[in-house]
Formats: structure tokens, C-alpha cells, sequence
């Protein structure tokens, strides 16, 4: 550990933050439907649309029609994808030559990307065609993206609605999200990327000759198109197999740290566009104030955890001055690499498969834990916020029954139904989580993917699970997922996780905006001040525990203690 460590996962983390803010005053103005600087070039291209959809931006939807919507776009999305995936072998753009991919795991992967999730169980480079990759994949990093900010949006004018009926419009918040906001920062971004040395090719590969003067035949992708998106809509799922620590995805540090500040600028953006559009800032950025000390606190511990030497490498002999580097994915160092890792397990999608193989025993129970608290570190574009409100939600209404004030929170009284569904979308996730990993725990099935045995083995089902149910998308490493049984309950645990949290936020909007907004009076708990932050971070705390300590004999800290492996292993 050094100062200069610390200083780059301080500028990692707060250029991320800083750059958030005028881009979130952009979103805003887009979910609210202000006029834009690109609106003269984009408006046409934008009504062009909604007649080819037969689509009335103006008619406001109540929530069940806004929930309904949003799930039969997604339905189509998914087999769309599924089918491409499927046909891929007679498509068009396959230079590769790659066959289609078999049904589990064309709906392991339809299922990963249409649910922003983008967990790998295939190498990109030698499964999936240029064709699908740009037609199926990077289409879905698009417009997955997009929608968990329509939920976001949706929910801001619940806030701000008095005794109102519609959340908006899905459709138009869709198309708007997509056209003025991912697709020019995306286009900026991989003009940048591609200028600064990563690939953008439509040929299938390019020969090399070694420094021993041997053959080599590199694959080659239009990667920074996908790169650009891949980061900007917190996605994960890159075109090479071990994705941003790749040569030819992520070439240099300047790379690093462009991709390492998109990967979440978007999600801290969102909080902010939330903030302007329920006029509402300070209380929004209480809500940003919590989420920047869990994840600075994460990055730490990452940081001073992994500046120590692994234990057999020391035991070989090997140099260890500079930590634990083994392995590490972006190849750059134990900073940027911590930063990256908390990053990208405080949002709510990985960008590097099998992150965290060479993580630290404490290393990996830190990057776990993150992703059980909610994916709310900012989390995706729009969902980690929205998840984030309900939290303070909670929050509220504990301190409402403890002191007796009035469960309030943005102008709204927070009632049983709110707090039924905010429970919902919170729940659901342990119960995913320790459901398939206690069932994996003991079937046959499931333990034959599983390369390392005992509480290590363990920790891979666990940290799988945790991953697909938060819609994150990295692995441990060592587990086999290309198979039946882990394609299909993964991918069911990224439904659970991504659908049954967003149902839950819209319906809570539903509930709300019917509601008169109430002016604070003297019964009303602040909620923008660091009373209420240290609330707001103890009730994640605890939410997040809920999943945590009870798999902690599964967990890889076990591994240091024999009487936990016992009952790890029993």
C-alpha cells in the first residue's frame, strides 16, 4: 500500500461520482421531457419511432400497464436473443463459422442480457459470431440498460405526482433513455476506446508473428463498439473470454481508467437525474452520501487486503513486494484492480468473468457481500436508485414506529403497502441466493461442475448465485456453469433478481402517486442529514446480512477456520 494507491482508487471512485452529476441534470431533463441541445437532430428520428410502433408518448400509463409493458418488450427481447443464438450457425457476419449454441445455454445468455446481468458461461471469442454479438448482444446492453432507468423514471413522478394516475409512458421513456442519453455518450466512448488502441474489426482474425518467430492467430471483434456500452450500461459480457484484462479490450492504463469510471458514472448519474426530478436534491444526496462511504469503505478493505502477499506465493519463494497481483484483471496493479472490483460488484453488473478467482479468501467475502446488499453501489442505471428509495423507505418507516413520527419520505406517507412490496423486492434476493446454493450444495448434479471441493467449492456456488440474482455477472472461477443444471437455475435466479425487484418498485409507484404530496411538518424525520445516513447505512447493513451470515460457513473465510470446514462440510 502506498500513497499513490490510494490516491488512484480515490480518482477512480470520484471521477466516477463528479461526472455523474452533469450527466445526471442531462437524464433528468430527458425522463421530464425538456428540451436538449440534440433535440433538433434526434426529435424526428424519435417521433419516427413511435409511429412505427403505433406508440402516444403522451398517454401516461397507470402501473400495472407500465409493469406490463415493460415485461412484454423484455419477453421479446429474450426470444429474439434466444432465437439468434439458437440460428447463429446459418446467420449472416460469421466469419468464425461458430454453430449455434445449445438450448441451455442460449437461454443461460438470452436470459443474462436482456436482465443487464451478462454473466458468461462461454467464452466470447470462440462461441458467439460478430453478427450476434452486434445484432443480439450489444443491442440488449442497450436497451437493458435502458430499462432499469424507465423504473427510476417512473418512480420520480410518482414522488412528485399529486393524488396523480399514470407513471408516464414505458415506451417513451424506453426510446428516450436509449436515444438521447446511451447511444451519443456510447458513440463518444467507443470513438475514444478505438483511438486508443482497442479493437474494432469485422474480420474474424489476424495472424502474428511471436517474438520466438512462431505463428499466432488472434480474434478479432468490433470490440469497442460493445466496450463502449458494455461499461456505459453497466453491463458486463465483453467479446474475449477474460474480457477487460484482455490485451486487445483493455490495452493500457488510460483505458483502464476511462472504462473503470464508465462502469459506474451512469448509475451515479442516475441517483442525481432522481434527485432533480423529484426536486428533491439534499434528500437524494443522502442517499449518494451512503452509497459513496459503503464503497469507499469496500475499496479499502479490498485495497489493504489484497496489498498482502498470498500466502503460497510466499511459500514458493516468489517475489511478493507488490501484493497479491496473481491473476488480478486488468492487469495494471493491486489499485486499479481493487477499484475495479469494487466497482463492479457495488453496480449491478461485472465486466471481467471470473473476476475474482484470485481474490483473497476476506478479498472475495468483501466483493460477495457488496452484491448482497442490493447491487445500490450506485447499482444500474436506475435500478440501483430505485432499490436505493426503497431502502430509505424502510428506513423511515422503522424510525417512524420507533420515535412516533409520521413515516414520511419525499412528500409521500409510507405506508403498509409500500413497505409489503419494499420488502418483496429486498427479500427476494437471500431467498434466491440461499435457495439454489443450498439445493446445489447437495445435488449431484450441480457438484459435478465444481473443480475445488470443500469450502472453497462452496464459496463458487454461493458467490454464482449471489452474481445472478444481483444481475452482476462476475464468478469466482472453478465452477463449470456450461450445463444444464447451472445454465437454467442461473438463469432463473437472473429473472427473480432483475424482474421481481423492478415489479415491486412499480407497484410501490403505484401506490404512491395516487397519494397527496404532504409539505414536511414537525412530525416529519429529515431525511437528508447524517442521522439519517447512518440510519439508511445500517438498515443495508442488516438487509444485506440477511443473506450473508447465514452462508457464512459456506463463505471463504471458512477456509481459515477448521471447525467451521467441519460444518461446511457436513
Amino acid at each position: 500500500m502506498n500513497i499513490q494507491g490510494w490516491a488512484e482508487i480515490a480518482l477512480t471512485l470520484g471521477l466516477a461520482v463528479v461526472l455523474g452529476w452533469p450527466i445526471g441534470v442531462y437524464m433528468s431533463r430527458v425522463w421530464n421531457g425538456e428540451r436538449t441541445w440534440l433535440d433538433p437532430m434526434l426529435k424526428p428520428v424519435e417521433g419516427l419511432f413511435y409511429r412505427a410502433a403505433g406508440v402516444d408518448p403522451g398517454r401516461s400509463q397507470g402501473w400495472l400497464g407500465y409493469v406490463g409493458a415493460l415485461l412484454v418488450f423484455n419477453l421479446a427481447g429474450f426470444l429474439l436473443l434466444y432465437g439468434l443464438l439458437r440460428l447463429q450457425g446459418i446467420l449472416p457476419m460469421n466469419p468464425q463459422g461458430f454453430d449455434g449454441l445449445s438450448p441451455h445455454l442460449a437461454f443461460n445468455t438470452a436470459v443474462s442480457f436482456v436482465t443487464n446481468t451478462n454473466w458468461q458461461s462461454y467464452g466470447g471469442e470462440t462461441t458467439v459470431s460478430t453478427f450476434t454479438q452486434m445484432v443480439g448482444l450489444t443491442v440488449q446492453n442497450f436497451v437493458s440498460a435502458a430499462t432499469g432507468a424507465t423504473i427510476a423514471a417512473a418512480l420520480a413522478r410518482a414522488f412528485i405526482a399529486n393524488r396523480g394516475e399514470g407513471l408516464g409512458n414505458f415506451w417513451a421513456d424506453l426510446t428516450r433513455t436509449s436515444l438521447y442519453v446511451l447511444l451519443p455518450i456510447a458513440f463518444i466512448v467507443a470513438v475514444v476506446l478505438a483511438g486508443l488502441g482497442v479493437v474494432q474489426s469485422l474480420a474474424a482474425s489476424t495472424q502474428a508473428t511471436t517474438l520466438e518467430g512462431g505463428s499466432q492467430t488472434i480474434s478479432l471483434f468490433p470490440t469497442a463498439s460493445q466496450l463502449a456500452i458494455k461499461q456505459l450500461g453497466i453491463n458486463g459480457g465483453g467479446v474475449f473470454n477474460v474480457n477487460s484484462a484482455h490485451p486487445l479490450e483493455n490495452p493500457t492504463p488510460l483505458t483502464t481508467l476511462i472504462t473503470a469510471v464508465c462502469i459506474n458514472v451512469m448509475g451515479w448519474a442516475a441517483f442525481f437525474a432522481f434527485g432533480r426530478s423529484v426536486l428533491a436534491k439534499k434528500d437524494v444526496r443522502a442517499l449518494a452520501v451512503a452509497a459513496v462511504i459503503l464503497l469507499g469503505g469496500a475499496a479499502s478493505a479490498l485495497y489493504v487486503i489484497e496489498s498482502q502477499p498470498a500466502p503460497a506465493l510466499v511459500a514458493a519463494g516468489v517475489d511478493t513486494s507488490a501484493g497479491n497481483m496473481e491473476g488480478k484483471e486488468v492487469r495494471f496493479g493491486v489499485p486499479s484492480s481493487v477499484a475495479w472490483a469494487a466497482q463492479t460488484t457495488g453496480a449491478s453488473n461485472g465486466s471481467v468473468n471470473s473476476m475474482h478467482a484470485s481474490y483473497m479468501p476476506l478479498g472475495g467475502a468483501v466483493t460477495m457481500f457488496l452484491m448482497q446488499l442490493g447491487e445500490i453501489l450506485p447499482g444500474g442505471i436506475g435500478s440501483g436508485v430505485a432499490v436505493m428509495v426503497l431502502m430509505a423507505m424502510l428506513a423511515v418507516f422503522v424510525a417512524g414506529l420507533m420515535v412516533g413520527r409520521t413515516p414520511e419520505y419525499l412528500g409521500k406517507k409510507i405506508e403498509a403497502r409500500e413497505i409489503q412490496f419494499a420488502m418483496l423486492a429486498v427479500l427476494v434476493v437471500p431467498l434466491s441466493v440461499l435457495g439454489f446454493s443450498a439445493v446445489a450444495a447437495v445435488l449431484p448434479e450441480a457438484l459435478a461442475g465444481l473443480l475445488n471441493k470443500g469450502p472453497h467449492g462452496l464459496s463458487e456456488v454461493l458467490y454464482a448465485y449471489t452474481s445472478a440474482t444481483g444481475n452482476n455477472g462476475s464468478a469466482f472461477a472453478g465452477l463449470t456453469a456450461n450445463a444444464p443444471w447451472w445454465n437454467t437455475t442461473l438463469g432463473l435466479a437472473m429473472l427473480l433478481g432483475r424482474f421481481v425487484p423492478a415489479v415491486a418498485v412499480l407497484a410501490v409507484a403505484g401506490a404512491l402517486v395516487a397519494k397527496p404530496r404532504l409539505a414536511p411538518s414537525t412530525g416529519t424525520l429529515p431525511t437528508h442529514g447524517p442521522l439519517f445516513i447512518g440510519l439508511l447505512i445500517g438498515v443495508i447493513l442488516i438487509l444485506g446480512g440477511l443473506q450473508f451470515f447465514p452462508a457464512l460457513s459456506l463463505g471463504p473465510i471458512v477456509e481459515h477456520f477448521d471447525m467451521l470446514q467441519v460444518v461446511a462440510r457436513f
